[in-house]
């Protein structure tokens, strides 16, 4: 099962830098308007918000994670799980707006963007492989920026890689605006 989100995540990293990885700090800090996100800042996002996962999952694993109320009523989980899930498709029919803990730096991103966001994505499948006993009991957790989301952890991996998918699509529009 892990492994349908590792290959992804794989694919994802290298599509990523395949189609960035070349671009100067100039060009991937670039924004069409100061509301606009650039490449680099998607990039930041994207770090920002596999790494909130993290003690989320830690808190499941070592028991003193405490599931929130709605947690507790299958069909609030599974129906909270559908609707974010569909939320994130790549198809970037509607733009969302990202809760505050998970915005990118207004800021110039550094060149080390890429070590980063790699390092992430390592990060992001050892955690998976790792949440196998979770993943096997059907684990909930709650977002990690709202505690009144919960999902299943399936679903969570479900939702981490959708994300990335639609940031690489957005990139790929921010760079077409770029060239002209």
């Amino acid at each position: 099962m892990q492994e349908r989100w590792t290959h992804t995540l794989d694919e994802i990293t290298h599509e990523f830098r395949q189609a960035f990885g070349a671009l100067s700090l100039e060009q991937l800090n670039w924004r069409a308007h100061p509301e606009a996100w650039s490449i680099a800042q998607n990039l930041e996002h994207l770090i920002k918000i596999n790494q909130t996962y993290h003690p989320v999952i830690a808190a499941v694993k070592n028991g003193t994670y405490t599931l929130p109320w709605l947690g507790r009523f299958d069909f609030m989980v599974s129906f909270l799980g559908r609707i974010l899930l569909k939320a994130v498709q790549p198809d970037r029919r509607k733009k969302m707006k990202t809760f505050p803990i998970w915005e990118p730096s207004i800021s110039n991103i550094p060149q080390d963007i890429w070590e980063r966001f790699e390092k992430q994505q390592t990060e992001l499948k050892e955690l998976i492989v790792s949440s196998s006993d979770l993943l096997n009991k059907g684990a909930i957790i709650s977002s990690p920026a709202n505690k009144n989301l919960v999902y299943r952890l399936e679903t969570a991996f479900d939702i981490i890689v959708a994300h990335e998918r639609r940031h690489f699509e957005q990139c790929k529009e921010i760079d077409n605006a770029r060239q002209g």
